[in-house]
């Protein structure tokens, strides 16, 4: 169901989008397309799952061994396999190797990077020593500038369709409750000029509210809220699709059109081709600017396909387990991302070969970008809206007595008024690997820690990994008593409740 060109955009663009999507519901394919997801997941996590003894991630059969000096990804500030997964080991549960997600790991955490004085992004690079036979972790912090406040009225007006799950399963507690209650936290958040629409659905799909303008229209999006209970079968496909028509019915020029995703993705009912489906997902994006945000709950969940969803929506993913989650989701990084900084961001780091023998990316498995296509403006990036920061962390094995400069990392994004091409940049030498992972700055060392807490949730054979499970509970604790950061303790909580699911190892 490709949309000829020349009618992908304005109003008759709007309209054909319009039709393709509601005959694509009608004809009735078939939703297992969406399946794919979750094997390949586990296949990149099979191929991705060994961690030297130096200390440092090993290589995979995908590292550079000298041939390939660049390492080209696109942003990506998803959060959602770190909760889910600290969720299932509250649970009493080991997490299935393919949920674990280094980079959504690493992501989780506070960064104190460097901002940027106007729009766009700042880079930051440095690293340390992590071991012998010349290993280094590499850190790549990408940051942008944050808003001055909700307050500000220089972000443009905000035009957001929620699509709320309101299947069976969502009955169980810690689902719907806490969707109820962080879109009445969210409602309260908004501007004035912002406009909310809201879609439910189960074995179909129903628009509660159609766009409404918050200013005198918050009371009415407070009463839809209220009114959302639990019902029957899960038909995700619907539900998404009238999300994007309710999306489109309402869409506003000039302010930033977003679709909110919330549910446990246990899709059980209905035929729909999910491919189908994203493809006209990612048509709205490219011609309307419609991006897609995705809020998982559930301690079953489908993370592969919520995932995917938020991938050809270019959007991102976060996952709530409890009310203080729901309460900083959608207080703090729901409205984060209410503005856009950044369009099709991609990150590219050139490494010297006279002085790197071998590297590799930790993580970003599905988010790789071919190298030539970095600077091709048309192939997509990731969007990155203010406030954020992008970690990226590299194992990077120098040449003995090698000197000099180790890697360039260089971030490309297009401004999303305008569409202009921005870049920044910023070197690392071999001189700043020479310190050891203890004697970095704290924040280095929550990332390592978080790094190497996936990467051993992805061994089959945890003895592989060093630092051992009980040695990364120890450092995370002094790391929590260091920072006093209340989300540092709940990374040594997670790592002591794997630690006794694993007994002891």
């Amino acid at each position: 169901m490709n949309i000829p060109a020349g009618v992908r955009t304005g109003a008759t663009g709007r309209v054909r989008l319009r039709a393709l999507l509601a005959g694509a519901t009608a004809a009735g394919l078939l939703l297992t397309g969406c399946g794919g997801g979750a094997d390949d997941s586990a296949s990149e996590a099979a191929q991705d799952k060994s961690v030297s003894r130096e200390g440092a991630p090993a290589p995979s059969r995908e590292a550079d061994r000298g041939g390939d000096r660049l390492s080209t990804f696109a942003l990506d500030v998803d959060t959602a396999s770190y909760g889910y997964v600290r969720r299932t080991l509250a649970d009493g549960r080991l997490p299935e190797p393919s949920t674990v997600r280094p980079e959504e790991f690493v992501n989780s955490f506070r960064q104190d990077y460097e901002r940027p004085e106007g729009n766009g992004f700042r880079v930051s690079v440095d690293g340390a020593a992590a071991g012998d036979g010349g290993w280094a972790l590499m850190r790549v912090g990408l940051a942008t500038r944050p808003e001055p406040g909700a307050a500000d009225d220089r972000r443009a007006p905000a035009a957001l369709t929620f699509v709320v799950d309101v299947s069976g399963s969502m009955a169980e507690a810690g689902r719907l409750d806490l969707v109820r209650q962080g879109l009445r936290t969210m409602t309260g958040r908004l501007r004035d000029d912002d406009s909310v629409a809201l879609v439910a659905f189960s074995e179909r799909a129903r628009t509660v509210l159609p766009m409404t303008r918050l200013g005198d229209g918050r009371d009415r999006v407070r009463d839809a809220v209220d009114r959302l209970e639990p019902d029957a079968a899960t038909d995700l496909g619907a539900g998404v699709r009238a999300g994007y028509t309710a999306a489109l019915d309402g869409l506003r020029d000039g302010a930033t059109n977003r679709v909110v995703l919330m549910s446990d993705a246990l899709a059980n009912t209905g035929e729909t081709d999910a491919d189908a489906l994203l493809e006209e997902v990612g048509h709205a994006r490219e011609d309307h600017g419609i991006t897609l945000f995705g809020v998982g709950v559930g301690s079953e969940y489908g993370d592969a396909l919520m995932e995917r969803l938020t991938n050809r929506g270019d959007g991102h993913t976060v996952y709530v387990s409890s009310p203080e989650e729901a309460e900083r989701v959608f207080s703090e990084e729901l409205p984060r991302n209410v503005g856009l900084t950044a369009r099709d961001a991609k990150a590219q780091v050139a490494f010297d070969p006279s002085t790197v023998a071998e590297h590799r990316l930790i993580g970003y498995e599905n988010r790789r970008v071919a190298d030539e296509d970095f600077r091709d403006d048309g192939a997509d990036g990731g969007e990155v809206g203010p406030g954020h920061t992008v970690t990226a962390l590299y194992a990077v094995r120098l040449r003995g007595g090698a000197s000099g400069r180790v890697a360039e990392a260089t971030v490309r994004w297009l401004d999303p008024r305008t569409r202009e091409a921005h870049e920044a940049s910023r070197s690392l030498g071999t001189d700043e690997l020479h310190r050891s992972v203890r004697d970095a700055s704290a924040r280095f060392q929550v990332t390592v820690v978080a790094a190497h807490f996936a990467a051993a949730l992805r061994e089959s054979d945890p003895g592989v990994a060093t630092p051992t499970l009980p040695g990364l509970a120890e450092h995370a604790d002094a790391l929590a008593r260091r920072t006093e950061d209340p989300q540092v303790r709940e990374l040594a909580e997670a790592i002591h409740r794997a630690v006794a699911l694993r007994g002891g190892e």
